[in-house]
């Protein structure tokens, strides 16, 4: 199969998204800001690649262990490293960035970093299940490219409401806290489904309803982000 018809099938969700929380955006940001935001997301796979293997390798004996391997890999091998390395990026993305001037910013930025990471991931994925092109491609495009972007709508809202509304102890812990449990979860119960049939159809029903109140509550942040930004700075 055309490695183009691999990479369109993988990059068209996260394209999507790109283009939705752009033009969400009441005042967008440069795009060559927004590239490097992209670009941070795609370099950190390799390095969160490889942190991933290591933990593997030493969590080994305990993963064996089938409900608590599959909320530890859950966590510990995805959650935390992907999350950690999202942050990283961020923070030096956004460090000495003269246009990180609007609440909403910190939410634009965090899921151009999120996608970009999440772009590579899909190709990956898609490439090592090109038998199955179509249906991953498929579920890909609707859990786990979806999934990133919302990961990064919660680091980027916390990260702007520490930095412009309060600095509280609270929303800076609550910038890797949120993504990791949001993400944490996801994944746990996606390998939780692989136990048996039965936490196969239970897991299901649980991750639809979990991605549906995860996008309801990222939504209802990127309003008051805007909201926000209404208020002071009169967009």
């Amino acid at each position: 199969m055309s490695i183009l018809v691999i990479l369109f099938v993988a990059l068209l969700p996260v394209a999507a998204l790109l283009w939705y929380i752009y033009k969400t955006d009441p005042v967008s940001e440069p795009i060559q800001q927004l590239s490097r935001a992209f670009l941070y997301g795609c370099l950190i796979v390799i390095p969160v690649g490889a942190v991933e293997e290591l933990l593997s390798l030493v969590l080994a004996p305990f993963l064996e262990i089938p409900l608590f391997g599959a909320i530890g890999e859950g966590f510990l091998i995805a959650a935390i490293p992907e999350e950690g390395a999202k942050l990283l990026a961020l923070w030096l993305l956004l460090r000495k960035n003269p246009y990180f001037d609007e609440h909403f910013d910190g939410i634009v930025y965090a899921v151009y970093v999120s996608l970009g990471f999440a772009a590579i991931e899909n190709i990956g994925y898609l490439y090592t299940n090109i038998d199955s092109l179509l249906a991953v491609g498929i579920m890909r495009a609707l859990l786990a490219v979806p999934g990133h972007y919302a990961f990064g709508v919660l680091m980027g809202y916390f990260y702007s409401l520490y930095y412009f509304v309060n600095r509280s102890q609270r929303n800076k812990t609550m910038i890797l806290v949120a993504p990791v449990l949001a993400h944490g979860i996801y994944d746990s119960i996606l390998f939780v489904s692989n136990l048996t049939p039965t936490f196969g159809a239970i897991s299901f029903f649980c991750i639809i309803y979990f991605c549906i109140r995860l996008h309801k509550f990222c939504y209802k942040r990127i309003q008051n982000h805007i909201h926000r930004d209404n208020m002071y700075f009169g967009l």
